[in-house]
């Protein structure tokens, strides 16, 4: 292969990364338009600013020490990872004509892709703890969460560890990325605890409606989008025939795993609540997109409904059963990411021949354990040294006021109505976003 031919290869491939990079960055605005449609008006400005001010320090932070620990220079054990802070220099033409096992793109492309994923992981525990935990505190957790607790899983996997020696196969972050997000939210919702008015003494669920159901399903489609480059740019390379043949099957697993997730997550709200629950067939698309995102690349078109329409089913009844066990996550973020991400994992098996039943479960089990129990750690402290919850009456009067001094909607909401936390009068809530049915069954 000519200098020439490996130049243009290097800037392909290179390209290609950085424009997935852009889809996945375009995630966190999905992720701030579906959890801010989601909560109540009084806690919209609250919610976006988190999500803002948690991709910049995401994006920081891994950039100060995150990705060398992800990806070290020099591996203390296949366990623990290294210590290194900020980034080297990127490849020189030498570099990618070295032969064998040269770079074939920008280890700046690298890192940046990294980081939103990073990013993207953090965005999960955002939408878990709405409305009730601190804005600050919160900010705090993702510094310790971006720097340390997400890269050394990652490193166990994708940075050449103990998991990745012993043949775990996760191809884009199903667990990696998703269930890993979703054990460190159910530490803090373990922690911060429901909502007030959220569940009754006898154990009834009380639907709390969001504010703004048309940007939750924008909100979604973003985030459908960005899985593309999610999923797409996990392939790494897309310079030749083979690799660019693979990447369109990528993508066209990955839509129709979301748009079979969707469907089944449909039939079944309508089957158990008699209605069609729009907020389910939101995170019915999600789950589809998280159970294919282990493995995009091998299943067929119709394997990949197949994982995607199961993702849909089991995030009905996984939303279901965590308001029986009276866990409050107000988008339903837990079972999206986490339920969902564990059935991905597993299914796995179904296209790829080096995986195995006891690889994966062990895989899962482990990044579970460290990522509910580190996260758990890190926000004990927190809530020892300066809290996690406001307080009752910041609750009732919203934390648009309390964190920010300002409201997210202030010429259409009254300003007494507003500050009690409470409809206008004569008017009734809209329809309730995750498990508002639930509440019409009694569950």
């Amino acid at each position: 292969m000519t200098e020439t031919t490996l130049e243009l290869g290097y800037a392909l491939d290179t390209f290609y990364f950085l424009m997935c990079t852009a889809l996945v960055m375009f995630m966190a605005c999905g992720f701030a338009m579906l959890e801010s449609g989601l909560v109540r008006s009084r806690n919209t400005v609250e919610i976006l600013t988190k999500n803002a001010l948690l991709y910049a320090i995401a994006c920081l932070v891994f950039l100060v020490v995150g990705y060398n620990v992800m990806y070290p220079a020099e591996a203390i054990s296949s366990v623990i990872p290294g210590l290194d802070f900020m980034l080297g220099s990127d490849n020189s033409v030498a570099d990618i004509s070295a032969g064998e096992g040269a770079p074939y793109y920008s280890s700046m492309a690298d890192f940046i892709f990294q980081a939103v994923f990073a990013a993207a992981t953090m965005s999960i525990v955002s939408g878990a703890i709405a409305e009730r935990m601190k804005l600050w505190p919160f900010l705090i957790f993702a510094v310790a969460m971006v720097a340390f607790i997400y890269p050394v899983e990652g490193y166990w996997k994708w940075g050449g560890g103990f998991l990745d020696a012993m043949g775990f196969q996760d191809f884009a972050g199903s667990v990696v990325v998703h269930m890993a997000g979703a054990a460190a939210a159910l530490a803090a919702v373990i922690l911060v605890g429901p909502r007030k008015g959220r569940y009754g003494a006898n154990g009834e669920v009380r639907a709390i409606p969001g504010a703004n159901l048309p940007i939750a399903m924008l909100g979604m489609f973003i985030l459908w989008m960005g899985w593309f480059g999610f999923n797409g740019g996990s392939m790494l390379k897309v310079a030749s025939v083979d690799d660019a043949n693979a990447v369109a099957r990528i993508f066209v697993n990955t839509n129709t795993a979301a748009a079979a997730g969707m469907v089944a997550a449909a039939l079944l709200s309508r089957a158990l609540f008699g209605k069609t629950d729009m907020t389910m067939v939101i995170n019915g698309a999600l789950a589809g997109l998280v159970a294919i995102t282990a493995e995009p690349l091998l299943p067929t078109a119709g394997l990949s409904a197949m994982v995607g329409a199961v993702g849909g089913i089991v995030v009905v009844l996984s939303v279901l059963g965590l308001d029986r066990l009276k866990i409050d996550d107000p988008v339903g973020a837990i079972s999206v990411h986490g339920t969902a991400g564990i059935w991905g994992i597993l299914a796995v098996l179904f296209s790829n021949p080096d995986a195995t039943l006891g690889v994966q479960l062990i895989g899962t089990l482990v990044v579970f354990a460290w990522m509910f129990g580190a996260s758990f750690a890190v926000l004990w402290i927190i809530r020892t040294v300066m809290g996690l919850r406001i307080s009752e009456q910041e609750e009732r009067e919203g934390m648009d006021l309390h964190e920010c001094g300002m409201l997210a909607y202030p010429e259409f909401v009254a300003a007494s109505a507003q500050e009690a936390g409470t409809p206008k009068p004569g008017k009734r809530p809209a329809a309730s976003p995750m498990a508002g049915m639930t509440a019409q069954k009694g569950a």
